[in-house]
């Protein structure tokens, strides 16, 4: 390597280490300069630099440890010191706030992902009372009309009304939920939230949720 070269790898690994400021081994620095300098040449360059006294040497058991030498920056007296920290605990206690926020949020996110759309829940909530009608209109046709049918055939009507019954308020349930937490954040009144995205209500519909 050239005194040209040696003294290029030198600067960079001593602009490198006053812009980071904190300890690290020859090794660290060779990656985190991604290669760019030869593990020979970053050592060469940091006994250099030590023996300028730019960057400080330490050493823990077998390991050396290099630092930018702290009198290369100019003093801070203390009340810069006590503007650090409190800027240092400002920011701290902003990080753990939107941490917490990120937790919340992802959260709710999941907890959307796993419910079905509005758009889904309404669909399937208008052919649950389409089906229970359709099953009333038939019990009561075979009532009115004095149908003789069997016990079995009646008890299967019966059941079959019950579940869709219970289906439509599983259903209804599920949708309210879901536009329940939509007008938490929604601006309007929930007369207009469902004007808007088309909700028809059992009452807009002239049917009435039967007990099972």
């Amino acid at each position: 390597m050239s005194k040209k070269d040696g003294g290029e790898c030198t600067e960079k690994v001593r602009r490198y280490m006053e812009q980071q400021n904190r300890p690290y081994s020859v090794n660290d620095v060779f990656m985190n300069l991604h290669k760019e300098v030869g593990k020979t040449a970053v050592q060469k360059a940091l006994d250099q630099l030590t023996a300028e006294g730019s960057v400080r040497e330490k050493t823990y058991g077998k390991q050396k440890v290099y630092v930018f030498s702290q009198d290369q920056f100019p003093p801070l007296d203390e009340s810069q010191l006590q503007e650090m920290d409190r800027k240092a605990a400002e920011l701290s206690a902003t990080l753990k706030e939107k941490e917490k926020q990120l937790c919340e949020t992802e959260t709710q996110l999941r907890q959307l992902m796993s419910t079905p759309t509005t758009e889904e829940a309404h669909s399937k909530a208008t052919q649950i009372e389409e089906e229970v009608s359709r099953l009333q209109q038939k019990l009561s046709d075979l009532t009115e009309n004095r149908v003789l049918v069997s016990k079995e055939e009646r008890d299967k009507v019966v059941k079959e009304s019950d579940a869709m019954t219970r289906q439509w308020r599983k259903r209804r349930r599920m949708a309210m939920d879901i536009l329940d937490a939509i007008l938490e954040g929604y601006p309007h009144p929930k007369a207009q939230l469902y004007e808007e995205i088309g909700i028809e209500t059992d009452q807009d519909a002239g049917v009435t949720l039967p007990k099972v």
